[in-house]
């Protein structure tokens, strides 16, 4: 995967970004993945790393790795999103099956206070508050970061669904 993304600058907030991969080098991906959006801002908080079960999608795949980090960026949320994306494309990620094995995974989970529907791009991320593999990661960065559609902290979504099938490793993004 090359090392660098360019986009066109255009707002400004701290988003909150969760990563993930299952196949290949999962770590070399995530880590990749961060040296390229701190390219796209400032990379002000990583998490810690978690193995997770593969949830959904095709049987037998094998576990996820998953992070989550905040970026300060200049960026508009569509402008980052797109972004996201062609860092995944970057990464040879190709979209052949819902929740099916990847490369890479890039989630723009929250951009501020903001929320936002449009065919594109929902915020907060739809299923976040759901995933606790999203939930832990997210916690490292922004335990007090409500879902600004519900009012929902991070970390009291993190209790009420616990950490079943989660392993913290001993290693940060």
């Amino acid at each position: 995967m090359p090392s660098r993304i360019h986009v066109a600058p255009a707002q400004g907030a701290p988003a909150l970004i969760a990563l993930g991969a299952n196949l290949g080098d999962p770590l070399a991906a995530l880590r990749q993945a961060k040296a390229v959006l701190a390219d796209l801002g400032a990379v002000t908080a990583t998490s810690w790393l978690y193995r997770t079960r593969a949830v959904g999608g095709p049987a037998g795949q094998p576990d996820y790795l998953n992070a989550a980090l905040s970026l300060e960026t200049p960026l508009s949320p569509q402008a980052l999103m797109l972004a996201l994306l062609g860092v995944e494309a970057l990464s040879g990620r190709v979209r052949l099956e819902r929740w099916g094995p990847r490369l890479l995974d890039l989630d723009l989970i929250g951009y501020g206070p903001l929320v936002l529907h449009t065919p594109r791009l929902t915020l907060p991320h739809p299923r976040a508050f759901e995933r606790s593999f999203v939930l832990a990661p997210l916690a490292d960065v922004a335990p007090q970061w409500r879902d600004p559609s519900t009012g929902e902290r991070v970390q009291d979504a993190l209790e009420r669904l616990g950490l079943d099938g989660l392993e913290r490793l001993d290693a940060r993004l």
